[in-house]
């Protein structure tokens, strides 16, 4: 199996530039490499270049479009048999390509998703973050495990990869913004295609290193959520609004002080119990209560981020007559 890594970079050189490190060490070198960079001011071409002489690697520059149609790009210059696509904020643990074409040989999947988890090197932050997007408090537990998640996979563009044969019969992504991953593992799974977790393909996720920007990330993922329901109203379940019950919850806390001090405390207990099996849940998987606790402030700003992002969108789609789906409307997104 030749493999074409897909990386889509905007203004993150040096993370990019970790990244192909860890391409340089894996155990599987039937690859090759496309960096496709969206419209950046500070470019990743010398970051490229740097590893052509470990790498079949190749680098191209387009206007900005975002992410989903810059991965576009990618797979029309691929050679490969069989597409992967990474986030450039991401690490490749050395197995991770024996372990995808040793699955892909025993028991053919047309595309595959694969899990993320905190690097022993990441901060306290980012690994408090890589466990609040990981852990069933947070609704974040069916990312890679396969316990949790029911039904047919949908891969996720942060690790995943998808055959030839998948791009020629569906193109490629539609949406560039607003859940162009969901959208894109949609159609390909109305398509007939077998798509799995490959629960070992794991990969090191930095996501982000504060929790504003972490907020800023889960509240563009609330609204992408309602985004996608535009134009399939059946993949809006009742688990995607559990952020927003969340959040609608915490902001009525105050409300219940007015109304009764037994209502009050009983809403601060409930918030309290879910702190504390956040905290005692985080300490005992990553061994450390700093991170325990820097857990608690992520979950809270996940769920919080999340919910607002899904109630303004949910509330910006009730006031349009038709969906986007049945008018073809544009969509503007954000820079």
């Amino acid at each position: 199996m030749f493999f074409s890594i897909i990386i889509p970079v905007f203004n993150r050189p040096d993370e990019l530039r970790e990244l192909l490190v860890s391409l340089t060490k894996q155990t599987y070198t039937h690859l090759e490499v496309i960096v496709v960079e969206d419209g950046s001011k500070t470019k990743a071409d010398d970051v490229v270049a740097a590893f052509a002489d470990q790498l079949a690697i190749r680098y191209y520059f387009k206007e900005n479009s975002g992410q989903g149609f810059t991965r576009n790009v990618g797979f029309e210059r691929a050679n490969g048999d069989y597409f992967v696509i990474f986030d450039s904020d991401a690490l490749i643990p050395p197995h991770y390509f024996s372990v995808v074409n040793e699955r892909l040989e025993s028991d053919w999947l047309d595309a595959y998703g694969g899990p993320d988890m905190a690097h022993p090197d990441f901060t306290a932050v980012q690994k408090a973050i890589s466990y609040s997007m990981t852990s069933p408090f947070t609704t974040g537990g069916i990312r890679g495990s396969k316990k949790n998640l029911g039904g047919t996979f949908h891969p996720r563009s942060f690790n995943m990869g998808l055959s030839r044969k998948v791009w020629e019969t569906i193109g490629g992504y539609k949406l560039s913004r607003m859940g162009e991953d969901i959208e894109f593992a949609i159609r390909i799974i109305e398509n007939g295609f077998k798509t799995g977790l490959i629960a070992d393909a794991f990969i090191y996720h930095k996501r982000r290193t504060n929790f504003g920007q972490f907020y800023r990330q889960l509240r563009f993922f609330g609204r992408a959520r309602i985004n996608i329901s535009r134009y399939y109203p059946g993949e809006l379940k009742l688990v995607h609004t559990f952020p927003a019950l969340f959040t609608l919850f915490v902001l009525s806390v105050p409300v219940w002080a007015l109304i009764s001090t037994v209502l009050f405390q009983l809403a601060l207990g409930v918030l309290l119990l879910f702190a504390v099996l956040v905290l005692v849940d985080a300490t005992r998987k990553e061994k450390s209560l700093q991170i325990g606790l820097l857990s608690v402030r992520a979950a809270f700003t996940q769920l919080i981020g999340y919910g607002i992002g899904f109630i303004g969108e949910g509330w910006k789609k009730l006031r349009e007559p038709k969906t986007f789906r049945e008018t073809g409307a544009s969509i503007e997104y954000p820079s």
